[in-house]
């Protein structure tokens, strides 16, 4: 900020200005403000030693206001005797920093003059009186404008209207309009298109939809995020995807259009789904469940990694891949330490060959599960909708007072337990059996291969307990020494 030096003796002044939003960044308020306050100070011959600024801050909201802080820190120094400000809500809007201002304005001898509303002697007590009524004023005109700003937001959300911020991947078409907005930093103007948040981007929107039946399909969000970094998918702020990012994209209401304030669902949008309701219901059931395994380690790298058991003297861990054979072979062992390693090729393949062949097999489509039967989807999301009113109507009768603590909690309690039921059944009836796809295949063995390996080994846990047994030693008589015999092969489902 820059310091206003005038020859003389004339008494000392400084100016605050501030402005709670500044919309543009261009900070067109505060000159206003310095304009009027200067303007003042010339009018009554006072000597203004330093403007303090604070754009975009607004007093009431608690945040540190760096300008305000050097005042009052050069206040104490002594620095002016004179405070100008354009109204006494510019100074503070709380009745904390009120106090705060004016017991240094008494040590000091510091009197506030206001281009609006006049000038405030706290040296006395009826100014400190006026400056607390006015300070108590401009407090509740700030608590009335955010009650008027939150009713507000909340009006736009029940409409299913936009409610601004970062752009949510899968919508924002560009119009034919651009609009102009500035950097906060640097006041510099640049123009940029306006787009229909109305509208799905058809890419994003086609992404979104392929995640969704992937996670159905008992895919994971490792995967998934594997997939955006081959296909180079990034968020809409231009950044690699996580997997923090990936899961809250998929758990968005707003991708089946639903619309939702201060993290309550309130209504469909106005928007147009991406996703449908039963599978969005789902996939929130899966992610959310925390009985679900999660693996953030590092990702295998072979199909029977910790999925295929140690059946020696009926072990029954899971098998991990190590290596053997001078390391040259990566082979499965038992991590309790059994003796003995099978290699971990000639076994995937193994496997493979025996998986391909049953899903090739004329009766394989009695392995699929059946579809849930009787399960009314519609049905369930309109009972869904129904126990989330009565949730948000009990919320409404507890903060009006018309409803108990004990009663309140009890209904909430049973209110969930009943959704959460519901959002279950319409789980089962979205998720998709991960032998889709393959049984039935024209060549089933290209459709495996068109897997990504998280899949395989989904099919692999659905389908067949593999268990690797003690090899036999020598030659076997096939010719070759890989004993297949001691690869157990139990079906979950149907029978070979």
């Amino acid at each position: 900020m820059k310091t206003t030096q005038t020859g003389g003796g004339r008494t000392r002044a400084v100016i605050y200005c501030r402005i709670s939003q500044d919309r543009t960044g261009a900070g067109l308020g505060i000159d206003r403000q310095r304009e009027d306050c200067e303007a003042l100070a010339r009018g009554n011959g006072w000597e203004v030693v330093e403007t303090y600024v604070d754009n975009d801050i607004s007093a009431y909201s608690g945040k540190k206001r760096p300008g305000y802080e050097q005042m009052l820190a050069d206040l104490e120094d002594g620095a002016a005797t004179i405070v100008v400000a354009w109204h006494t809500d510019r100074l503070h809007r709380s009745p904390t920093e009120l106090e705060r201002y004016i017991s240094i304005s008494e040590r000091r001898g510091v009197s506030t003059h206001t281009v609006q509303a006049g000038q405030l002697d706290l040296s006395t007590p009826s100014g400190r009186m006026t400056a607390r009524i006015l300070g108590a004023v401009a407090k509740q005109e700030s608590e009335h404008k955010g009650e008027r700003v939150a009713r507000a937001r909340r009006q736009k959300a029940l409409a299913g209207e936009w409610m601004g911020g970062i752009r949510p991947f899968g919508w924002g078409v560009p119009t034919d309009e651009v609009r102009t907005v500035a950097d906060r930093k640097t006041g510099e103007e640049r123009l940029e298109p306006v787009l229909d948040m109305m509208k799905a981007v058809p890419e994003e929107a086609e992404a979104l939809r392929f995640w969704t039946d992937e996670i159905l399909s008992g895919g994971s969000i490792r995967s998934l995020v594997k997939w955006c970094e081959d296909k180079g998918v990034r968020t809409t702020r231009g950044n690699p995807v996580t997997h923090t990012d990936m899961r809250d994209m998929l758990i968005r209401p707003r991708n089946a259009g639903i619309a939702v304030y201060r993290g309550e669902e309130v209504g469909r949008g106005q928007w147009e789904p991406i996703v449908d309701e039963a599978k969005f219901r789902a996939v929130v059931a899966i992610l959310t469940n925390p009985d679900r395994i999660v693996n953030r380690g590092a990702q295998p790298k072979w199909l029977g990694s910790l999925i295929y058991v140690c059946g020696r003297d009926n072990c029954g861990q899971g098998m991990t891949v190590t290596q053997s054979g001078g390391r040259r072979y990566p082979s499965y062992r038992c991590p309790t330490g059994h003796g003995g390693g099978r290699r971990a090729e000639k076994v995937d393949q193994h496997v493979e060959n025996i998986v391909v062949e049953r899903l090739s097999q004329l009766d394989a489509d009695s392995l699929l599960e059946p579809a849930p039967d009787g399960v009314n989807v519609a049905g369930l999301q309109a009972e869904a909708e129904q126990i989330r009113q009565r949730m948000r109507d009990l919320g409404g009768l507890f903060g009006a007072g018309q409803l108990e603590l004990g009663p309140f909690t009890e209904g909430m309690d049973t209110a969930r337990a009943q959704l959460e039921g519901v959002t279950q059944q319409l789980a089962r009836a979205a998720t998709r059996d991960p032998l889709v796809g393959l049984v039935g295949a024209p060549d089933v063995r290209k459709a495996w291969k068109a897997l990504d390996l998280e899949r395989q080994r989904n099919v692999l846990r659905a389908l067949v307990t593999v268990t690797l047994k003690t090899p036999r030693q020598g030659r076997m008589p096939d010719g070759g020494y890989f004993d297949y015999d001691a690869v157990e092969f139990e079906w979950r489902r149907g029978r070979r």
